[in-house]
């Protein structure tokens, strides 16, 4: 196994160990919230401690800024280790340095949605993450599989990034409106989102067997050059080293 593949190993490990145990937690936090909210207005009083919403909005937070984080760590594996494989720094020096400027701008993009205070900015910072993801998806060397886009990997992750980056953008919205509609939508975008991380966990599965490591690729390549027209038939396997 080479480093590019304990690389390409970060991912699934991180996802496995920070973003899976955030959603069950935020998920948690949200019922309890919502609970607290619904007695207070029946009753007047819960014993749900008040510190549960406050809870879920911060791990809400750290669960966008880890989605995020994760998806742009599995890009950066795909096209730099395609950027390395073609050497397209020696044909196109300008779309590597373009591409490293998206990477930037995304990532300060990012930090700067958490710090931004008015809507206006809020919709800005938020905007350009979500284009600067879309942006880097559509390089060479991300493995899309968009004949089968309904168990892509590719696209559950950008779906759900995007739709945490809108959470985190409206977030002041839903205190300060009074008609509870960004609550609402709040609600119904996470309900999506907490299906597409389901369809993650399969999806990543799915991956990990169809990528190959490193040093399988050309051979695995070989094989998929060979044509079969009937059946039944035989693929004559490529010699090994």
């Amino acid at each position: 196994m080479e480093f590019r593949d304990l690389i390409l190993l970060l991912h699934p490990v991180i996802a496995v160990v920070v973003v899976f145990p955030l959603i069950g937690i935020v998920v948690n936090r949200a019922l309890l919230t919502r609970q607290r909210r619904l007695e207070t207005k029946t009753t007047g009083k819960s014993k749900i401690p008040p510190i549960a919403g406050q809870e879920h909005v911060q791990l809400g937070r750290w669960l966008t800024g880890s989605v995020v984080g994760i998806v742009l760590m599995a890009l950066a594996n795909d096209v730099f280790g395609h950027i390395i494989d073609e050497r397209t720094w020696t044909k196109s020096q300008f779309q590597v340095i373009f591409i490293i400027l998206i990477f930037v701008a995304t990532t300060a993009s990012q930090i700067l949605l958490y710090q931004a205070k008015s809507q206006q900015w809020r919709a800005i910072f938020a905007t350009l993450t979500g284009m600067g993801l879309v942006i880097i998806g559509c390089q060479d060397g991300i493995y899309r599989k968009t004949e089968q886009w309904y168990i892509s990997h590719y696209y559950y992750g950008i779906a759900a990034a995007l739709l945490m980056i809108f959470s985190l953008a409206i977030l002041p919205e839903i205190y300060k409106d009074k008609t509870n509609f960004w609550r609402k939508v709040h609600i119904a975008l996470n309900c999506l989102a907490l299906l597409i991380f389901i369809g993650q966990g399969f999806t990543g599965t799915l991956s990990l067997l169809e990528v190959p490591l490193h040093w399988q690729e050309s051979y695995v390549q070989e094989l998929y050059k060979q044509k079969c027209d009937t059946k039944p038939c035989t693929i004559q396997a490529p010699s090994l080293p």
